[in-house]
């Protein structure tokens, strides 16, 4: 493992020739990529899908393979980045690794950049991509050409091919991003007009709820969003269970032209065909309701979150939310410790942790006493 790089638990799931769910690995991801210049700075890879709808199947690591920057020309990938906290006694007029601005140009690997970097801020760039980034740990600031943000752990940012930095505070940061394929010159459907949830929160959103969303407009970037997701699902027979819609995008690559909102897709647990979901979810401890909880409460939940299909339930099964979808799901540990249900295995889980889902029947299990958040990002799949 690369020195100064916190290793990333990686635990992918599969079926077995039963069609049980089972472990197919738990230990750390393998493919990371060290800063060549900053001590505990880095990438971690941990899964990759060339196409959409993504392969389900098969024993491959798809999170060990060649290290690109940007995702597959029709895919996505997920990578968690690693950024060293910034001290005190910095001084951006003595470090050597600053860089001017310039105008836009693109790299080899296909990103575009516009330079002023220094040792703990990223350059100025852009992807054709759109990407999910949620803050694990620590702080990180957006910088966007009209502001800064400042993100804390279970904050989502959903870039729609824009410009902007990364820049780090005292407290270091990990960060995992969500990168799929987008093109410029693809115009989305215009939402203007479309219902949008109405907003469940009040006041300042709570962990697991903000959503910054960034775009370009001529040519300079700003936030057009910033706050508390409006699409928040609650369960009557879970107390403290909060769904957090993010974003929503309904085809692989995504038309980033134009896009402003996507949260008038009907609700649904699992993504639109071709598509994403990002969301996060609070899960209270079971303690406090497992033992009235039965069919009718497990199906009235999952017909309300527009995914009726989805749950497995049954009397002899290990937890009464089984679920199952066709979809390549990440989930990340923002806070707390959760179990992950399957049918052969067991995994305690705490912040930090990542698991890829492939398709498989599961379901989260809160055993400690305090509340767990998650986040997750799920792609059409097929098996």
């Amino acid at each position: 493992m690369s020195e100064g790089i916190k290793p990333i638990r990686r635990v992918v799931t599969a079926n077995d020739e039963k069609g049980r769910s089972r472990v197919l690995y738990d230990s750390p991801a393998p493919r990371v990529k060290a800063s060549a210049f900053k001590k505990g700075t880095g990438m971690t890879d941990i899964w990759m899908y060339e196409s959409s709808p993504a392969p389900l199947g098969g024993d491959r690591d798809d999170g060990n393979l060649p290290f690109h920057f940007e995702p597959p020309e029709n895919g996505g990938r997920l990578r968690i980045v690693q950024s060293d906290s910034r001290p005190a006694v910095y001084d951006s007029a003595r470090d050597e690794f600053i860089t001017p601005e310039h105008p836009p140009r693109k790299t080899e690997g296909g990103t575009w950049e516009r330079g002023r970097q220094n040792l703990y801020t990223t350059r100025i760039h852009k992807s054709e991509t759109l990407d999910y980034g949620i803050l694990l740990t620590g702080e990180r600031i957006l910088v966007t050409d009209a502001g800064e943000h400042l993100l804390k752990p279970g904050d989502v940012c959903i870039q729609i091919g824009s410009w902007h930095a990364w820049s780090e505070t005292s407290a270091g940061s990990q960060m995992a991003f969500v990168m799929m394929a987008g093109r410029f010159d693809e115009r989305a459907p215009s939402a203007a007009g479309a219902a949008i949830p109405p907003s469940g929160t009040q006041g300042e959103p709570t962990t697991g709820l903000r959503r910054i969303v960034v775009i370009d407009e001529a040519g300079r970037s700003k936030a057009i969003a910033d706050g508390a997701t409006p699409d928040v699902r609650t369960d009557p027979a879970r107390p403290g269970f909060v769904s957090a819609r993010m974003w929503v995008t309904d085809a692989t690559p995504v038309a980033l032209n134009g896009l402003r909102e996507s949260l008038h897709v009907p609700h649904a647990l699992e993504p639109p065909a071709g598509g994403s979901l990002c969301r996060t979810a609070t899960f209270p401890p079971d303690d406090t309701y497992i033992r009235r909880t039965g069919e009718r409460e497990v199906r009235a939940f999952f017909e309300a979150m527009g995914s009726p299909g989805a749950s497995t339930y049954s009397r002899g099964a290990p937890h009464p939310y089984m679920q199952k979808t066709r979809a390549l799901e990440f989930a990340l540990v923002i806070e707390g410790e959760i179990t992950l249900v399957l049918d052969t295995a067991e995994v305690t889980l705490r912040a930090g942790d990542t698991v890829v889902q492939r398709g498989t029947n599961h379901a989260w299990s809160n055993r400690s006493t305090q509340p767990a958040i998650v986040a997750f990002s799920a792609h059409d799949a097929a098996w």
